[in-house]
């Protein structure tokens, strides 16, 4: 064990000059390190919610909504092939959570059943009884499918919207079947931020129906009212519009969204995929004289009238906008639409001075606790202690260079972790230690000794550290926030105690051993 290879020690070298690499850039300001040259590391430690300050959300995802789209998706499937096959019906809606309807000649019944089941696909149920009442419903399989589909969608749209306005390290995860929770450090005014998770962004061209007043009393079946963006001195919205329901394009074919500027005014211009340019293209060569509708979460951002085929599958979106208006509505449009509204159920803001007095409280325990393990080492076990405490400032160096380089989230638990690593990183070296002493009791010389007592401890020190790993590892995966955090800094300083234990302390004692040849080891 005390003839350690060439490659051991180069490999112990290495290990500890990155380590301390990565740590350094945490011993200067923010400004400094970015200024390092790219080639070296200029990462940091991300500071979490509790120690930099900043906002906690959390968020319902309004599943019910994804349901009744998919209902309506329903009716509309319904119409057009009961239509296109000249069956009769009448009474065709939504009635709680299924679609209902009537045929006008029930012996059609079972040509209508074929044809629906064959248009609505798997995970639909049709049923059409012998007096023509028929339903159309989800089994609640597929119903669980889009809840749960609804919410991981939703999960990745508002960490794509999050991530464009430049916040660093937020924290987005799912808690329960229908809630997110969202921790954004720095921000202490979330209200920008809350007002952009809060639209759904669902973006449709529709065209407008021209024909029909929108203080007509009878609208007909394939269009709808919907109000103008922009609001009068009440309110209220300035004006309506009658909008067919059918969608020329959606949003889901942007490719990109970036705000500009046309004749002085803040516009947001797009470009569509190759289909939806196309789609865009047909439906403006077709209609060229036609007023078209740019329709934003139910209202009509402007309806401008197609003076010639927009051909090349850019455009633009002009409006009485802002110039942060149209940042915030180009950053909603290349995120991408949210398939369910989402509900503030829980606002707070931690303000950075209680992140301050955390640090401060975490950084005086870590220096009373590294004191308080250099004394006793050394105090119990003479110069082996003293290079068992050499190792320990290796260690941390090594949970901060692996922290800074695995941009991981330092939180309040995670400098307990640290504080609890420190006491348990020379845990090794006690059990290596007592058992040197064990061997030097027993007669045996101090090459001997040290030999047997590395090799000896090695087995126990490997099982204590890896069930310890284990318990880490599980807390991890099914932990959250704070948790995870001391989970983090615990399997960081579990792997790093056993390498300056094992691998850093052995390759010390080993040179002072073969330096000095004692004939009585200082134990």
């Amino acid at each position: 064990m005390l003839q350690i290879p060439l490659w051991q020690k180069l490999l112990i070298a290495a290990v500890l000059l990155l380590g301390a690499a990565f740590a350094a850039p945490n011993l200067l300001s923010e400004r400094q390190a970015e200024a390092l040259p790219d080639w070296l590391p200029k990462q940091q430690i991300n500071l979490g919610l509790d120690l930099q300050g900043g906002s906690y959300l959390l968020l319902e995802v309004q599943t019910d909504a994804v349901i009744d789209e998919q209902l309506q998706n329903l009716v509309d499937t319904a119409r057009t092939e009961l239509r296109a096959e000249r069956i009769g019906y009448r009474s065709l809606g939504v009635d709680g959570r299924q679609v209902t309807f009537t045929l006008t000649d029930p012996a059609q019944a079972e040509s209508a059943s074929q044809l629906l089941t064959d248009a609505v696909g798997q995970g639909v149920q049709v049923e059409i009884a012998e007096d023509g009442q028929g339903t159309l419903s989800y089994s609640d399989q597929a119903l669980a499918e889009r809840t749960s589909s609804a919410v991981q969608q939703s999960i990745e749209v508002v960490r794509r919207r999050i991530d464009e306005t430049g916040v660093r390290e937020p924290t987005i995860q799912r808690q329960g079947e229908r809630r997110i929770v969202v921790q954004l450090p720095g921000i202490n005014n979330p209200e920008r931020m809350k007002e952009i998770l809060g639209k759904t962004a669902q973006l449709t061209f529709r065209f407008v129906d021209e024909d029909t007043s929108p203080s007509a009393s009878n609208i007909p079946p394939g269009s709808e009212v919907l109000p103008a963006d922009d609001t009068g001195a009440q309110g209220q919205p300035e004006r309506r519009y009658v909008i067919r329901k059918r969608v020329m394009v959606s949003g889901e074919n942007l490719t990109d969204a970036q705000p500009t500027f046309q004749q002085g005014q803040p516009v947001v211009s797009f470009s569509f995929d190759s289909v939806g340019a196309k789609r865009f293209a047909d439906a403006t060569r077709d209609n060229v004289g036609r007023a078209f509708a740019i329709v934003l979460d139910g209202k009509v951002i402007s309806a401008p009238v197609i003076r010639e085929p927009i051909l090349g599958g850019n455009g633009v979106i002009s409006g009485d906008f802002t110039v942060q208006e149209a940042n915030d509505l180009a950053l909603l449009l290349r995120a991408g639409a949210l398939p369910a509204p989402l509900t503030i159920l829980e606002e707070r803001t931690v303000g950075p001075g209680l992140g301050a007095d955390s640090i401060r409280a975490g950084q005086f325990a870590a220096v009373l606790a590294l004191v308080a393990v250099i004394v006793f080492m050394g105090a119990f076990y003479g110069l082996f202690g003293v290079l068992a405490d050499v190792a320990l400032l290796g260690n941390l160096v090594l949970i901060v260079g692996a922290l800074s380089g695995l941009q991981a989230t330092l939180t309040l638990p995670g400098i307990a972790g640290i504080v609890l690593t420190l006491g348990m990183a020379v845990d090794a070296n006690v059990l290596i230690f007592e058992r040197i002493r064990e061997e030097q009791n027993n007669f045996r010389g101090p090459v001997s000794a040290v030999d047997a007592g590395y090799k000896r401890a090695l087995t126990t020190i490997i099982d204590a550290n890896v069930t310890t790993l284990i318990a880490a590892l599980l807390l991890f995966y099914f932990g959250s926030g704070p948790v995870k955090g001391f989970a983090v800094t615990l399997a960081i300083g579990l792997v790093t105690s056993m390498f300056t234990a094992i691998m850093v302390t052995r390759l010390m004692v080993a040179g002072w051993m073969r330096r000095r040849r004692p004939p009585a080891l200082p134990i």
